[in-house]
């Protein structure tokens, strides 16, 4: 093309349609320099750039797909050149008209056009009853999520019904949307809420907000239920920090929840000492009414009439509220009850004993510190080159509710003495004296001295809590020197080269000597390997901000920093008895000290909160990570609130089989042990199906990050190798991993036939998405898998009527128009068993930028697929 030809930038009147074949030929030739500088002349030589914009994208329909387009290029350029030309703008009638030809478009528009054209048109300025109606209709068309998106980029959100326009996006399982509504406004975030947790109300039925929107497209019934509604009220609460009070009817059933955990962990499991589980269960229950209700109703199950009465009793629920066998059991009682309990609690003691490590120091060599004096005298101690130092911490269990644990007490062991530092009483004094900094100096000093060796179990999740009650404590982690966290020994100890787990006891004590008890986990199995006899954790879920501590909690908080000093001290001492490298001290310092991790890591045995905010899974360390697994190799069954999770995995060729939301959570447990499978699962759960597969078995996942991350951290945690033939080998659906490939031209058969045929019986045919056609079961291939690219030649030669093996139904009516139309697409997919359709599109572009992290090099060439 001859440059000098448009050597005037003065408007000619040029036709905007001439200068779009023009961009169009430089477009195709990918010359971008030169398409650049040619939409700039162009622009300047049009009468009306504005106009002459609308006008071409009129007339084009190439910007309405995803990703760069010439649409898009042409757009951002115009709103580069009227920066540099300020006089183009419009306004008065003629600006009017011009929004009012983009409104149209905008709702066709990918994300990345709509802030261009909001800008060129100045829509911030339009009237803005206009542009409600204009939303308002899109929102009568059922365009939810358009209109959603375009009222967050006009501001229109204080003038709308928030319940009207978030309750079919919530519907279509699109609560991240929903949280960008509300994001910069407050009070909709609260009203929000509140609507949320109204239909939290047990008494509420569902059905009435579901039924309007029964034939909604993309329309996900599953969900929307009163758990995951209740999941999206407590990130929302936690995300916008609001008041929890604001959603009465979610933080009862979180109470409730956490009321039945109690009572398994004290009448199923028998975990916890009846001090420990009165202290969590008036806590939780407190002056509420309805709890005290279901706790006597619970009572009643699990203790009888008189064990009812007696803990309704101590738990001062109002009499007019127990059943009459309760209240005549409640006046009977005498102080001999309390006799006969602490008879009971002395001989459980004297059993415990036998079983469980005892502390091997006299019970005067453990301090309980709650003054500066006494922290200063622990310092002098601590801070000692060549000290060797147990360190661990505690925290009041959240069950699930808002915000992060906060530490309450740091325990520091040296090999004679074990200190029990107050931190809440302790901080609280520094910043009355105007020394707040005094603590956080003291352990930042201990962290970071690489003289001394600190020893500890799963650190990162202490050191998180502990940046979390100390803010001047967030970069600890990184500073850190002379660190061993046994985590990495314990992974050593359970996993041989082959990958086999070893045996849970040490070498001198066998099953028989044990007796038959629930397995031991986390540290409780490290200290059972390595000394013999397990921690007793019946303590573990203590309410630690309560004081005085109890004798239990002080004995149970020394053992678990003291036994990480007998453990290092035996695994140092004869390293190889136990499968250990000979260098176990050097390496294991260094390692750990030269590069600390960044990353968040195991959490110590801490009880898994109802709302999953906490990950439990164990991650391997660098230095001993398992041996590396293909997808298909690899097989998980996901707890029902991990769903989206499930598919991710599915899209990268992982065997997943995912848990329905009424199925309860310990079905996960049947079918790992019945297929093989891991469980990957979060909060509350992990805490019971951990115990009932094998150690390594169950992995809890962060419930708090996007399941995009939680995919990453399962690959990664597991060594899963992936590689482009594995994305999209499964079907993301149904799981699936045989395909049925069928060319274009059958394919635009199949859909003509099917059309026909809906037509036909359209009575009888209750939607789109059910509508589809049979084709006979023939070769099958795998997406994007050269070797098994077969044509589907039975395909072919039959008519529509034909059938897969099962009578399975192409879904081909759930094709978007125009797909077959697309030049480049040669063949089309069919899943086998629920018959969805998949055919070359950008969104293996998109999973293959998302998942670069864990993707390794092959020389497979794959095709990019998209589902019907």
């Amino acid at each position: 093309m001859n440059q000098d030809s448009y050597s005037s930038d003065q408007p000619t009147g040029q036709d905007p349609l001439l200068l779009l074949k023009t961009l169009q030929l430089l477009w195709t030739k990918h010359e971008l320099g030169k398409l650049k500088e040619e939409i700039r002349r162009g622009f300047a030589r049009l009468e009306d750039p504005l106009a002459g914009l609308l006008a071409m994208l009129e007339s084009s329909s190439d910007w309405k797909g995803k990703g760069h387009s010439l649409g898009y290029c042409i757009t951002t350029e115009l709103q580069l050149w009227i920066k540099e030309h300020p006089a183009v703008p419009q306004s008065g009638t003629k600006l009017k008209k011009l929004q009012a030809r983009v409104l149209g478009m905008l709702s066709q528009c990918p994300a990345n056009l709509l802030d261009p054209l909001i800008s060129i048109y100045q829509l911030h300025t339009a009237d803005r009853n206009y542009l409600l109606e204009h939303v308002s209709h899109l929102y009568l068309q059922g365009n939810y999520k358009e209109a959603a998106i375009l009222s967050i980029k006009l501001k229109l959100q204080p003038d709308q019904d928030v319940e009207k326009m978030c309750t079919p996006l919530l519907l279509q399982d699109k609560a991240n949307l929903v949280e960008d509504y509300v994001g910069d406004y407050p009070e909709l975030q609260r009203k929000l809420l509140q609507t949320l947790d109204m239909w939290c109300d047990p008494s509420f039925n569902i059905r009435d907000i579901t039924r309007p929107y029964q034939g909604l497209s993309r329309y996900k019934p599953e969900k929307f239920n009163r758990r995951v509604l209740s999941k999206l009220v407590f990130r929302l609460l936690e995300r916008f920090n609001v008041d929890p009070a604001l959603c009465p009817n979610v933080i009862n059933q979180r109470h409730l929840r956490t009321l039945n955990y109690l009572f398994y962990k004290r009448f199923v499991e028998k975990t916890m000492t009846e001090e420990n589980w009165a202290d969590h269960i008036q806590s939780t229950v407190g002056e509420n009414r309805w709890l005290q209700g279901h706790l006597v109703q619970s009572l009643l199950r699990h203790c009888g009439a008189r064990g009812a009465a007696r803990w309704a009793r101590r738990c001062r629920v109002p009499p007019e509220m127990l059943p009459r066998a309760v209240a005549e059991e409640l006046q009977k009682l005498h102080i001999q009850d309390r006799v006969e309990e602490v008879t009971k609690a002395d001989n459980y003691e004297d059993s415990k004993k036998k079983d469980y490590y005892q502390l091997p120091i006299a019970r005067e060599k453990i301090h309980f510190l709650q003054t500066w004096e006494e922290t200063l005298q622990c310092w002098e101690k601590v801070l000692q080159p060549g000290q060797v130092v147990g360190v661990d911490m505690e925290w009041k269990p959240s069950f699930g509710m808002v915000g992060k644990p906060r530490v309450a007490l740091l325990q520091l062991a040296l090999k004679d003495e074990v200190f029990l530092l107050d931190l809440p009483r302790l901080l609280e004094q520094a910043e009355a004296e105007g020394e707040k900094e005094k603590l956080p100096h003291f352990i930042q000093m201990l962290y970071s001295d690489a003289a001394i060796t600190k020893l500890g179990y799963g650190m990162s999740g202490d050191l998180s809590s502990l940046a979390a009650t100390c803010s001047a404590l967030k970069d600890t982690e990184k500073q850190m020197q002379g660190v061993v966290d046994l985590l990495a020994v314990d992974k050593q100890l359970q996993w041989r080269k082959d990958g086999r787990k070893v045996d849970g006891l040490s070498p001198e004590h066998s099953h028989e000597e044990r007796g038959v008890r629930q397995a031991e986990k986390g540290l409780s199995l490290l200290v059972q390997h390595v000394l013999g006899k397990p921690l007793d954790k019946t303590e573990q879920l203590s309410n630690w901000e309560k004081r005085p501590l109890r004798e239990e909690q002080i004995l149970y908080a020394a053992s678990d920093a003291y036994c990480l000093l007998e453990i290092y001290e035996r695994l140092c001492k004869d390293p190889e008895s136990f499968g250990l490298g000979s260098d176990l001290t050097e390496s294991l310092v260094e390692k750990q000290s030269k590069k600390p991790r960044a990353k968040k890591q195991l959490n110590k045995q801490e009880a898994p909160s109802p709302s999953g905010q906490e990950c439990q899974g164990p991650r391997m360390e660098p230095s001993c990570p398992p041996a590396p697994i293909s997808p298909r190799e690899f097989s998980v069954v996901c707890d029902n609130m991990l769903q989206g999770l499930g598919r991710y995995l599915r899209c990268l060729g992982v065997d997943v089989q995912l848990l329905d939301n009424e199925d309860d959570h310990r079905k996960a447990a049947e079918i790992a042990r019945q297929e093989g499978r891991v469980i990957l699962t979060s909060g509350l759960p992990y805490q019971t199906l951990r115990s009932q597969v094998g150690e390594g078995r169950c992995f809890s996942v962060n419930c708090s990050e996007k399941a995009k991350e939680q995919a990453l951290q399962v690959l990664k945690h597991f060594n899963v190798q992936v590689s482009l033939s594995d994305i999209f080998s499964r079907c993301q659906v149904c799981n699936c991993n045989k395909y049925l490939k069928v060319s274009r031209e059958r394919m635009r058969q199949l859909v003509e036939g099917s059309t026909r045929a809906s037509g036909e019986h359209s009575a009888g045919c209750p939607g789109s998405q059910s509508c589809g056609v049979t084709v006979p079961a023939c070769a099958t291939a795998q997406p994007g898998c050269a070797p098994h690219g077969e044509r589907a030649e039975g395909a072919e030669q039959s008519g529509a009527a034909a059938g897969l093996a099962g009578d399975t139904v192409l879904q081909v009516a759930a094709i978007p128009p125009g797909v077959l139309d697309r030049a480049e697409l040669t063949d089309f997919f069919c899943c086998t068993r629920c018959g969805k359709v998949f055919w070359e599109g950008s969104h293996f572009g998109r999973v293959v930028s998302q998942f670069q992290d864990v993707l390794v090099a092959s020389g497979d060439t794959q095709s990019v697929y998209e589902l019907s």
